[in-house]
């Protein structure tokens, strides 16, 4: 029907000029003399067309600015999209659930255009707790909530947050599953309204929001478990190593004052050199005990730098010839952070070994590239075991830790072997690959060619939508 009517209406202006035309070369020409005749034709032309003219530029105006507004909200709906897209990637990729938490908020706050954004969590009686807000000076009140705005059911108290002038003009709750467990509000001092498709951003970020709460709760039972981890092992240690040698101690001395009374010194002095050998012993234990508790590879150092420091310390305490060596293609491998700290606790592991129950002289410890592989190899001179044993279960294995250092190197995607036999040494293998998707820097290559790439000389010693209110509803 519209074009239909749009033809209709250029066929009567040309009908109407038609008209014109003929009126011009029969009435007018006999009423009006040349050139009155002529004028008054192109007046009336002149205003039709002028008309028409207004008619269409009026009608293309409007269509300009339906196109334009439209293009507009398309913008700010990408602007919005591309905003909950790049906060899911950083939910993902973030390793600080806490920090992507901040980044929300202050993406918030910068796409809707307010003054603060809060994030509150329910607390078990059903109040709620301020943990996270992005706003600009001046506009928080503080931590702790004042009686303003407290039991509002649409902020939730969480304008007890804001100073006067403040409110929450738009607020969603944060769920995870089912259960909400938290409200994101964004406040301003002007009072405005909240298209439909703001309200639904609002509404997506607290969904990321959600995301990132559980991400943080995960995080933490993961840290509780680590410290308890590492509480059970201290103990372990300790009851191995620190109790068993004071027992003896203990036992050691009775027999020296039992020796001294009976004026046995000679005995007296060798017990007491055996007390001496015991002491030292306990001293490294416990030395090593207070290094693993550090981080095994500091943020500024390479693994290679600190396994070849922690072989000079082992050489140090142990009173063994240590020789390291990485070739340049290991120390460039791009294994990630978390496989660094395995690679260093296995080796840290394997050398305790050697120090404790290998009886040995000299030490290799090396870090080389074999293809889409690292390996570290640490080789002893030692007394060895029956390796035999390790193809019977691990109940058949020595108590060396051996069942330990294989869950950490599966745990990172390595394996690891041994090859022994009795008066033969030890030859401890760990392969890790390479070339995957890397957390963070590169464990290898943060020292220059020089100092990762060279032998080291011997040493002798002596780690879902939600419910969303706004001032639009």
């Amino acid at each position: 029907m519209y074009r239909r009517g749009r033809w209709l209406a250029v066929i009567a202006a040309v009908l109407f000029i038609a008209a014109v035309e003929l009126l011009s070369d029969s009435v007018l020409d006999a009423a009006l003399q040349f050139p009155f005749d002529t004028l008054l034709v192109v007046a009336v032309v002149s205003v039709v067309a002028v008309a028409a003219a207004s008619l269409a530029f009026r009608q293309i105006d409007r269509l300009a600015r339906g196109i334009e507004e439209r293009n507009t909200e398309l913008e700010a709906r990408n602007a919005a999209l591309r905003a909950v897209y790049d906060v899911s990637l950083a939910v993902a990729g973030q390793t600080d659930p806490r920090l992507t938490i901040t980044g929300i908020l202050d993406r918030a706050r910068a796409l809707l255009k307010t003054d603060a954004a809060l994030l509150a969590v329910d607390g078990p009686a059903g109040e709620i707790r301020l943990v996270a807000s992005s706003a600009d000076p001046g506009v928080m009140l503080g931590d702790e909530p004042s009686e303003r705005g407290a039991g509002k059911p649409e902020t939730d108290g969480l304008d007890g947050y804001l100073k006067p002038g403040y409110r929450v003009r738009v607020s969603a709750s944060v769920v995870l599953g089912e259960k909400r467990v938290g409200r994101l509000g964004l406040a301003s001092r002007e009072p405005r309204r909240f298209s439909a498709e703001e309200v639904a951003t609002v509404s997506a970020l607290a969904t990321q929001v959600g995301l990132a709460l559980e991400a943080a709760r995960l995080q933490d039972e993961l840290q509780a478990l680590a410290v308890q981890g590492e509480r059970e092992r201290i103990a372990r240690e300790m009851h191995d190593g620190l109790a068993q040698v004071l027992a003896y101690v203990n036992t050691k001395s009775q027999a020296v004052d039992e020796m001294l009374a009976d004026g046995r010194v000679a005995e007296a002095r060798r017990q007491l050199g055996e007390l001496a050998e015991a002491a030292r012993s306990l001293y490294v234990d416990v030395r090593e005990a207070i290094l693993s508790l550090s981080s095994p590879v500091p943020p500024d150092r390479s693994l290679t730098a600190a396994l070849e420091e922690y072989g000079a310390l082992y050489a140090e305490s142990s009173k063994l010839a240590v020789r390291f060596e990485a070739s340049p293609e290991a120390a460039g491998a791009p294994i990630s952070v978390a496989v660094q700290a395995e690679v260093f606790s296995i080796a840290r592991e394997a050398l305790t070994n050697v120090r404790k129950h290998a009886r040995a002289q000299r030490v290799g410890l090396s870090l080389l590239r074999q293809g889409r592989e690292v390996l570290l190899r640490i080789e002893d001179d030692g007394v060895g075991f029956d390796s035999e044993l390790l193809t019977r279960g691990p109940e058949r294995w020595p108590h060396f830790g051996l069942a330990g250092m294989r869950e950490r190197a599966e745990s990172v995607g390595g394996n690891i072997s041994w090859q022994s036999s009795p008066g033969a040494g030890t030859v401890v293998e760990l392969r890790i690959p390479v070339g995957g998707a890397t957390l963070g820097a590169p464990l290898f290559g943060v020292g220059s060619p020089d100092e990762t790439g060279r032998s080291a000389a011997q040493h002798q010693a002596v780690r879902s939508p939600a419910e969303t209110v706004s001032e639009a509803d």
